[in-house]
């Protein structure tokens, strides 16, 4: 965003026309009398506000959005035709990359979120680079250092999904390059979500004892919303059931669970539900199970393509632990690796290469 290092008459008037207001109506925004602004315009660069001025006209512009910044600086170039163009440009700092280009990174950001909920991995890699590719945090301000957190974190998020979960080119790495230029921001709520997307990739590599303690951290840190606070609730269960504690998880889960119906968070309550019918399958309650997989199928998002190979996943799961029913689970889990392999999610893929295994050693004496 641009930065006025002193204001004169010349600057609050491209604000003022950036803003499009009226001088009556700017005076009352800036709580300035509607003739100390008529001076200010009369006088222009040879007009200087006095210090209190020059802090509300800060304030002014600060509070501005992106695209009355883009308006101040079209507004400073024309008014600088007029007179003396290097006198304004050597009170105002207008950063690179213009406030145009922010506009359009931040659009590709959610262009980026949007590709992500449909795995369309190809099409998020492209946004992201063409960004992230183009500056360094040298080039930037607080609003690109923003920005390019924000672009590291999705960054994260892809390699997560593709199961890239540790290593050089890790979504280990990209969430640790986020949290670092967050804490540099001084965004503490950003951190913590962050800090809870590391404690996933710590599960997703299989440390579960150290996830579950972070997600237990996390499940009372007053850093994230409440949201959050019950996702990492949700997964210290996940962690546990994963680990082998499964009655434990299940309570833990329910807890979880509970605060969703509060939350009124509906996606988040079925995938509850999922995770919770697999405590219940790992705990040999195969009935409690089968419902409560009933429930998230019934009730889940499904146009996104990695939830429905969870959902799958997690269904077949529970068909291969009752003999009666495993050849159908063979064949849930059959379709779900076929979906997964359609769109790259390796982590998904493996996880049901390794249930299957799981099954067939379980299995192959009966069949023998």
């Amino acid at each position: 965003m641009a930065t006025v290092h002193e204001w004169t008459g010349l600057e609050a008037l491209a604000l003022r026309k950036a803003l499009r207001l009226s001088v009556r109506a700017y005076s009352e925004h800036l709580g300035v009398a509607v003739n100390t602004i008529s001076n200010w315009e009369k006088h222009r660069a040879t007009r200087r506000p006095n210090t209190e001025s020059q802090a509300i006209l800060d304030t002014a512009l600060a509070q501005a959005d992106a695209t009355t910044h883009v308006r101040f600086e079209t507004e400073l170039a024309k008014l600088g035709e007029g007179g003396d163009p290097a006198a304004s440009v050597a009170r105002v700092t207008i950063p690179r990359p213009r406030a145009w280009e922010y506009e359009s990174w931040s659009e590709d950001i959610e262009r980026t979120v949007v590709a992500l909920s449909h795995q369309n991995f190809a099409f998020a890699t492209d946004l992201l680079h063409r960004w992230t590719s183009r500056y360094s945090t040298s080039d930037l301000d607080e609003r690109g250092l923003y920005l390019l957190a924000r672009a590291a974190a999705l960054q994260g998020d892809l390699k997560r999904d593709q199961g890239a979960v540790v290593g050089p080119l890790s979504a280990q790495r990209s969430y640790a390059g986020a949290r670092s230029l967050y804490t540099q921001l001084q965004i503490p709520r950003r951190v913590a979500q962050l800090d809870l997307s590391l404690a996933v990739v710590t599960e997703m590599a299989g440390d579960l004892e150290p996830a579950a303690r972070q997600y237990e951290d996390l499940a009372g840190d007053e850093r994230l919303a409440a949201r959050d606070r019950a996702r990492a609730r949700l997964w210290v269960g996940t962690a546990l059931s994963k680990d082998g504690h499964h009655d434990y998880a299940a309570r833990v889960m329910e807890s979880a669970i509970r605060e969703f119906e509060d939350l009124s968070e509906q996606e988040d309550w079925s995938v509850a539900q999922q995770k919770l019918a697999l405590a219940h399958r790992g705990a040999g309650n195969l009935d409690a199970a089968l419902r409560l997989i009933d429930v998230a199928r019934s009730t889940g998002v499904t146009e996104s393509p990695m939830q429905r190979v969870r959902l799958d996943t997690a269904y077949g799961h529970i068909l291969l632990s009752d003999p009666a029913t495993l050849d159908d689970g063979l064949h849930v889990l059959d379709d779900a690796a076929k979906r997964a392999a359609q769109y790259g999610l390796t982590h998904q893929l493996r996880s049901i290469t390794d249930i299957r295994r799981t099954a067939d050693g379980a299995s192959s004496p009966t069949r023998r």
